[in-house]
């Protein structure tokens, strides 16, 4: 009479564990490059806005 146990597999547990992890590396990484180019974006927004001039088309016929 001897019982068999089963033992329960947990592969799925572990890639939902690992795709957590790398999701949540990716997600850190991203937003700190998001924060280390902030300086830039707001340099370019500024140069485009010194550049916006109205061309004013002259024909000359």
């Amino acid at each position: 009479m001897a019982e068999d146990t089963k033992e329960k597999d947990y592969f799925v547990l572990y890639i939902a564990l690992i795709a957590t992890v790398l999701i949540s590396a990716l997600l850190v990484i991203k937003s700190s490059e998001t924060d280390k180019f902030e300086l830039i974006k707001e340099q370019l927004v500024e140069e485009r806005n010194l550049m916006n001039i109205r061309v004013i088309k002259q024909d000359y016929e």
